[in-house]
């Protein structure tokens, strides 16, 4: 049977300022999920299974929101405790507090699934939550929401999470640091892009620019990665991470290791002795999600960070912007697709002679990532590269996840329109568009009428690129 404990292992707390955040956490717990019914059918997956730590959960200490039936929320923990295998990341740090937090919705109306982020530097109203084991429980308060664990365990951080957005949570997963080193290993590692070099002495990671493929010591490292990229933001962080999760899924997805029996043991045996999870996520129960997550379009996936901007109180704290965080968390509640609730509001953008109402911002208080939507190859990173030598933050560069759009178009979260008009305005034509799912960081996404910048001649195809399609920079990284 698998190991339980009325309040969480030692091996298991904190992840994302230093430790993992959201997209690595969801790939260990989200894939696991994806595959864990395979193994039942050979045998071995009740052997694995018993390696996995439970902890009893007691939900009827709190109200709880109505469940949709069908649907599926699963709380994602990102642990980095500092004790035995993990001791090397940084020594031993007291108490519990994640660094990632994160809700996977799978959704039964459009055979897709949501992940949603929740900054652990957010500062929220929390509710008094009572003992736990050895916790003492908490009075409600105002502060971070990574606190709860600290002061009541997993079962207080599962009731501030409900009772904060009204999203029925069903079961919760918690890895640890050596558990998703050792998951990346067992795939055989994680193509990604690095759109330029990574020297950051903080995470113990060096790489060079381009397409390569990162170990399990290197995917760690670039998921702890704060200050040796992009502007050195947890939020900047999470885009990178969510990045990464999309090459992680594609990867345990593939059909190579779906299809081998010894695969999928060599990758829940890596795992489960880093995984802590609710002893109502029995095998039956993880087979169902399985199959149930077999339906979902890889296609339809979004990710999606919780609206927010900076805490009044606090520069390095973020608050959640409202009412866009509640309409995210009740369309979540109520499964409906996010997509569609978009496409609803869209025609109540702002009038056009409201625009030069937006006071100008400069280039060097501007976070801007660069998502390139053409064919050109590196032309992601050659866009980046010149916003930078504007002054601008640039905080990576990438392949769209969804739709492109029609014309190469500025995206900015509520509030940041200034910084996205502050882009827009370096280039020979671009629009800008509000998307209340962003953060302080806008996306540039490239379309394939793509004009260059102001005042520079184009090459064919209407880019700042050589007739080959890529500058020397481009060519050391290839990607983007």
């Amino acid at each position: 049977m698998p190991k339980r404990s009325s309040s969480r292992r030692s091996a298991g707390s904190r992840a994302v300022r230093r430790g993992l955040t959201a997209g690595g956490w969801v790939a260990v717990g989200t894939t696991a999920l994806v595959i864990g019914s395979s193994l039942t059918a050979y045998g071995a997956y009740y052997d694995i299974y018993s390696n996995i730590n439970q902890e009893t959960i007691d939900t009827d200490a709190w109200d709880r929101p109505t469940k949709v039936e069908g649907a599926l929320n699963i709380m994602i923990i990102g642990s980095d405790v500092r004790s035995g295998d993990n001791a090397e990341y940084g020594g031993e740090i007291e108490g519990e507090r994640p660094d990632s937090l994160l809700i996977a919705h799978i959704s039964p109306s459009y055979d897709g699934a949501t992940l949603i982020n929740l900054p652990r530097d957010s500062m929220v109203n929390m509710p008094a939550c009572e003992a736990s084991g050895d916790k003492p429980g908490m009075a409600a308060h105002y502060g971070m929401i990574n606190s709860a664990m600290d002061q009541g365990g997993v079962q207080c951080q599962w009731q501030v999470v409900e009772q904060l957005t009204g999203i029925h949570i069903d079961h919760f997963v918690s890895v640890d640091f050596t558990g998703f080193k050792d998951m990346v290993d067992a795939v055989g590692g994680v193509d990604m892009c690095i759109p330029a070099p990574v020297d950051d002495p903080k995470a113990d990671l060096t790489l060079d620019a381009g397409e390569q493929t990162l170990n399990g010591e290197q995917a760690l490292g670039y998921m702890r990665s704060r200050y040796g990229q992009g502007d050195g933001s947890d939020l900047s962080r999470i885009d990178r991470q969510q990045d990464f999760l999309a090459a992680m899924l594609r990867k345990v997805m593939s059909g190579e290791i779906m299809s081998s029996p010894t695969s999928i043991y060599s990758f829940l045996g890596s795992v489960t002795d880093s995984i802590t999870v609710d002893d109502e996520l029995t095998v039956d129960r993880m087979t169902d999600i399985a199959i149930q997550m077999r339906q979902v379009d890889m296609g339809n996936i979004q990710f999606v960070t919780v609206p927010n901007g900076q805490a009044p109180e606090d520069a390095n704290r973020v608050a959640w912007t409202q009412p866009d965080a509640d309409n995210l968390f009740a369309a979540i509640a109520n499964d409906t697709a996010i997509a569609e609730e978009e496409e609803e509001e869209a025609p109540e953008e702002e009038p056009q002679e409201e625009e030069e109402e937006t006071p100008p911002v400069a280039p060097s208080d501007v976070s801007v990532e660069v998502l390139n939507g053409t064919d050109v190859n590196g032309l992601g990173s050659e866009v980046g590269s010149h916003l930078g030598a504007q002054g601008f933050v640039v905080a990576g560069s990438r392949n769209p996840d969804g739709e492109i759009p029609a014309e190469t178009t500025v995206y900015y979260g509520t509030g940041f329109e200034g910084h996205a008009k502050a882009v827009a305005a370096e280039l020979e034509s671009a629009t800008t568009a509000e998307n209340p799912l962003l953060g302080g960081t806008v996306q540039l996404v490239i379309a394939g009428e793509w004009g260059g910048f102001k005042g520079e001649p184009t090459s064919g195809g209407g880019t700042d690129l050589p007739v080959d399609g890529k500058t020397a920079e481009a060519q050391e990284s290839s990607c983007g």
